[in-house]
């Protein structure tokens, strides 16, 4: 006997996605972990007083999200928070140094793409004696 159970999608949630990042992942990883879970004005601020040059792009992708959120779905800015924030690995330009004695050294430069996934936080009710 088979039940059907039902599963609730959480739909509020907004993407912003910003493609070709000029950074290596791995400068952007540890940037993106600081913020998850975050509320987005509190986001915002660490990487405002942050010293990391690409946190600029990441405030920029952020904004776009919370615009996105509050124009098309008509979400409270309040209460969204950073339910997701990762990035992958784009194309690599490569050019090259030359060196001595006729020798050429390689320089890699990564691009990255970042996609920030915003949700709406909902209020959890506790259960039970302690609080």
């Amino acid at each position: 006997m088979v039940k059907n159970k039902k599963k609730e999608i959480d739909t509020k949630i907004v993407r912003s996605v910003n493609k070709n990042i000029r950074s290596s992942t791995r400068k952007l990883k540890p940037l993106l972990k600081s913020i998850v879970g975050k509320k987005v004005d509190i986001a915002l601020r660490d990487l405002t007083f942050s010293d990391k040059r690409i946190s600029n792009d990441i405030r920029k992708t952020i904004s776009s999200a919370v615009a996105n959120a509050e124009n098309n779905f008509q979400y409270d800015i309040d209460k969204l928070i950073v339910k997701e924030a990762y990035c992958g690995k784009q194309i690599v330009m490569k050019r090259f140094r030359p060196r001595a004695k006729g020798r050429a050294a390689p320089i890699l430069k990564p691009y990255s793409n970042l996609t920030i996934i915003l949700s709406e936080k909902k209020k959890v009710e506790s259960h039970g004696t302690k609080s």
